[in-house]
């Protein structure tokens, strides 16, 4: 950490009510994480040199840097080719070119069918968003399974939807034997009903998104350790990261490079570690998407997430791929929406602004 007349230097700057350039990186900011050593110089505009370091797009960074502006001090082309990239920073466009244009004959057979796994009592909407998610961003088809009680209210929001209300793991197995990819655990929750309706859908094989309270059951054991994960993506933030792997918060928030990669190590497959400059981690590389804004400090956005995912894996997006655009198509959607402002941003705002980025 930060000492000594540093420490005094450092509250100076950021009491002197004058423009802060940052050279490089602000002072006190760990270039390696984006946690803040103590004391850290907040910077309208930081100029990192000959390499984007990725401390400044994650953590607590965003307070920070102000505005980035990369410079590369001329460092020729082949230097960086000698230099093996540690961790990608994401753009959206190039992510959208990958999903292929739809041929003139194409029918919903051709985009698979989501099945979003979810909705106790209380919860309802967490499975609706989720559901009209995966719809917008492209499914072929997208069923519910649900309480019986709350199907009225997800077909009068969403009549293109498929919920069936569901009482067991026996009513459960037709609607996964038609399924492509599960997005299980928006509203979830944790009683005997959803534990009994994870374990069914861990059973099938069947390609997954795991969200909320589906991470929470899989924290507590819930998912034998023999269930294929190759095709699993998980979607914690930091709290459920914390509790996946055992440690704190804190210590999450001290090294999400770290936290990203032993979640991919753990439970297989990609994991998603959300929050401010989100990673996405695979079994050979690390992703980071800085798009999104403090307005998806709201409930919901998670269940979004979970959707759009879901539905971009059910289109044969490889799950690292589909997991890479589904973040950054949810975060620059947010800022889209954001445009109005801020404060009072909801979840569904987002699935419009998805929709016409996806085109």
């Amino acid at each position: 950490d930060v000492r000594g007349d540093y420490v005094h230097a450092i509250e100076a700057i950021n009491a002197s009510g004058n423009p802060v350039l940052a050279v490089d990186i602000p002072s006190g900011l760990c270039s390696d994480s984006g946690r803040v050593l103590g004391a850290a110089v907040r910077a309208d505009l930081t100029v990192p040199f000959i390499g984007l370091k990725r401390g400044l797009f994650t953590g607590a960074a965003g307070d920070y840097t102000g505005a980035v502006s990369f410079t590369d001090l001329a460092v020729p082309a082949e230097v960086y080719n000698e230099v093996a990239t540690d961790c990608s920073r994401l753009e959206l466009e190039p992510l959208l070119e990958r999903l292929p244009e739809r041929p003139s004959n194409a029918h919903k057979g051709l985009y698979g069918t989501v099945l979003v796994i979810g909705g106790d009592y209380g919860m309802a909407g967490a499975a609706a968003m989720a559901a009209e998610a995966a719809l917008r961003c492209g499914a072929g088809l997208v069923r519910v399974a649900t309480r019986p009680e709350h199907v009225a209210a997800l077909v009068a929001r969403t009549p293109e939807i498929m919920p069936l209300g569901v009482e067991s793991g026996d009513d459960l197995e037709p609607l996964l034997d038609g399924a492509d990819v599960l997005v299980v655990g928006p509203g979830l929750g944790q009683s005997p009903w959803s534990d009994y309706l994870l374990q069914r859908a861990a059973a099938s094989g069947k390609p997954m998104v795991l969200d909320a309270d589906g991470l929470n059951l899989l924290a507590a054991g819930k998912i034998p350790a023999e269930t294929p994960a190759g095709n699993r993506v998980i979607t914690p933030h930091p709290g459920e990261a914390a509790r996946l792997l055992g440690i704190t918060n804190a210590e999450v928030n001290a090294d999400r490079f770290g936290a990203a990669r032993a979640l991919q190590q753990r439970y297989g497959g990609v994991a998603i570690l959300k929050g401010y400059g989100s990673l996405i981690a695979g079994a050979d590389e690390t992703l980071l998407s800085d798009y999104g804004n403090p307005g998806m400090a709201s409930g919901g956005m998670g269940d979004v997430l979970s959707g759009v995912s879901g539905s971009l894996l059910a289109q044969h997006m490889p799950a690292l791929e589909a997991a890479a655009l589904g973040v950054c198509l949810h975060g620059a959607a947010a800022d889209i929406a954001a445009t109005e402002g801020e404060r009072g941003l909801a979840a569904s705002d987002l699935i419009p602004e998805m929709r016409a980025l996806l085109g």
